[in-house]
């Protein structure tokens, strides 16, 4: 599991962006990968999982 916090999210599109704690990566996030309904600086643990453009955060859940 990684930690992070929401930097951005856009819950009538249904997606947004997590900025890792560790890495400072990015990932997208899709409200399909959500465990939990998230908004923005709100602090989460996700997994990743490989998608069309890269790495998404799945398994989204409020920390």
């Amino acid at each position: 599991m990684n930690n992070g916090k929401v930097k951005f999210f856009n819950s009538e599109k249904g997606f947004g962006f997590i900025k890792d704690d560790n890495s400072n990566q990015e990932y997208f996030v899709h409200v399909s990968g959500l465990v939990d309904e998230i908004r923005e600086n709100d602090e989460v643990t996700f997994e990743l999982k490989e998608g069309k453009k890269g790495l998404n955060a799945v398994n989204v859940k409020l920390a």
